[in-house]
């Protein structure tokens, strides 16, 4: 059966460029040759996968792959060298956290072929990972960090605003870490947690990489937040709001608050509740609470009502 390149990075022929990476990179990871030491038919694997990814991340080279539909007859009109031309395989892994060869450049590595008593060689992108042919020496490869991890996290406006403890369970490779994380009161959202060595493993016994927690606070359905402030809204019914009350205000710590209503409060009127707002992160000023006043105008009278609103009328107000 013709192999696919499609098929080999395991998507679909409609993928766009970050889909074909995406499925280059979870591949590369798992068929790495530091993943799978003297694995020969994961070398073939990793070899495969990344002959694919050179051939479909080319806008041109997938174009003309397209027009020959499989891996084979592709291969029938383009050589080793066309395909992996213009193709970084050294820098691409070096991006997924893989290291490259002693002394950085570009990997290459020399396959031989003899004839007519003469020897005649190409590049082979894959040298510095497997090592030469014909007795060549493999490269040395210092240990390095593993590649970073982000995950999203989303936290209710109460865990970013009072702090929280928060146990996750993640799937980190083949593994699961299960972690216990501290969440500062006052972080919000588009802030990052790091949690050092809780990323990919590392490769030749280097250390693991960070996992970044990108923050993201859930909607409230009382209370809003703008930068450290909170802000709640509280209907007041006309008259109140002529003579002045007082009204019960709750605040974000469960508790609730007594704040007077001046006579002649106006419709939009913010009242600021001081302290009452996000702590501020390292020192910064703890922000304030404020309470936006809607003013009620009765949408129906009863005769009695009526009539009194019209002597005010009468009297100018």
């Amino acid at each position: 059966m013709a192999e696919d390149y499609y098929q080999i990075l395991g998507i679909d022929k409609k993928a766009s460029a970050d889909d074909i990476k995406k499925a280059y990179r979870k591949l590369a990871v798992k068929w790495h040759p530091d993943k799978n030491p003297n694995n020969k038919a994961a070398e073939d694997k990793f070899k495969k996968i990344s002959e694919a990814y050179a051939v479909l991340s080319d806008p041109e080279k997938r174009k003309n792959y397209d027009t020959f539909g499989s891996a084979d007859q592709f291969r029938q009109q383009y050589s080793q060298e066309d395909i992996f031309r213009g193709f970084d395989l050294d820098e691409i892994l070096r991006s997924f956290g893989f290291g490259g060869p002693r002394g950085g450049g570009r990997t290459t590595f020399r396959t031989y072929r003899r004839g007519g008593g003469a020897q005649d060689y190409e590049d082979d992108p894959f040298a510095g990972i497997f090592g030469g042919m014909g007795g060549q020496q493999h490269y040395a490869r210092a240990p390095q960090k593993g590649q970073d991890v982000e995950y999203n996290l989303s936290i209710t406006l109460e865990e970013s605003v009072l702090g929280a403890d928060k146990k996750l369970s993640l799937q980190i490779e083949n593994r699961i870490e299960e972690m216990n994380v501290k969440i500062p009161s006052g972080i919000s959202t588009g802030k990052k947690l790091r949690l050092p060595g809780k990323g990919l493993s590392g490769y030749q016994g280097g250390p693991n990489g960070d996992l970044y927690l990108n923050i993201s606070v859930l909607p409230h359905p009382i209370f809003a937040r703008d930068g450290n402030d909170l802000y709640i809204e509280k209907s007041i019914k006309f008259t109140q709001a002529a003579l002045g009350t007082t009204i019960d205000v709750p605040t974000l710590d469960g508790t609730t608050k007594r704040i007077k209503i001046a006579p002649g409060t106006q419709n939009n009127t913010k009242i600021r509740m001081k302290g009452f707002g996000v702590p501020g992160l390292k020192g910064a000023a703890k922000g304030d609470q404020y309470v936006k006043i809607n003013v009620e105008v009765p949408k129906k009278l009863t005769d009695k009502q009526l009539k009194l609103i019209e002597q005010l009328s009468a009297d100018g107000i």
